[in-house]
């Protein structure tokens, strides 16, 4: 089955690009876009530093009862498709240029990386929700809590990314002799 399925691995890759770039521009250009217009504020999600409980405070009182709810609606439906179109991009893209690399560890490691961004992100998006649901009480312990899995989100992604460049780098660099079709 492994066999059958390289020989997939780049039509995977260009397919799953394609929707996970769909999903990103339409959380970035118009829910993401949206929640900041309405609030004021950065969403939960673009804050790759993380955020405390007063700025948790502060962007959930700013979205108002509509803003929470188009936030629950809307943005997290979308973040719902695309941490894992992302990692299905990044895995199979790292598969398909590390098919020829003699040295396999880098392949598995930018995998596991790829898989462990999607599952980071789940874990964040369960805790905005809870933030959302739980407010006007908003405990300090899930913001602190929320906040620190953002920001290993955010490296864990970063650090997939990088391994899939680097895998390409590698890939583009041997010699094409040995090429598998």
């Amino acid at each position: 089955m492994h066999r059958h399925l390289s020989q997939h691995y780049g039509k995977i890759a260009i397919g799953a690009t394609l929707l996970a770039t769909s999903v990103y521009v339409a959380m970035v250009g118009i829910t993401l876009a949206h929640l900041e217009f309405v609030s004021g504020q950065v969403p939960f999600d673009m804050r790759p530093f993380g955020y405390g409980p007063s700025d948790a405070a502060t962007l959930l009182d700013a979205l108002g009862a509509d803003g929470r709810a188009y936030y629950l609606s809307r943005q997290i439906p979308l973040d719902t498709l695309y941490p894992a179109l992302l990692a299905l991009t990044l895995s199979s893209t790292i598969c398909w240029f590390g098919r020829r690399m003699p040295n396999r560890r880098l392949v598995h490691l930018g995998v596991a990386f790829a898989v462990g961004s999607a599952l980071f992100d789940y874990i964040e998006n369960l805790g905005i929700v809870a933030m959302i649901y739980g407010w006007p009480d908003l405990s300090g312990s899930l913001v602190y809590a929320t906040s620190t899995v953002t920001i290993a989100k955010s490296v864990i992604t970063t650090l997939a990314v990088m391994l899939t460049l680097a895998t390409g780098f590698i890939w583009a660099r041997l010699p094409k002799a040995d090429a598998v079709a």
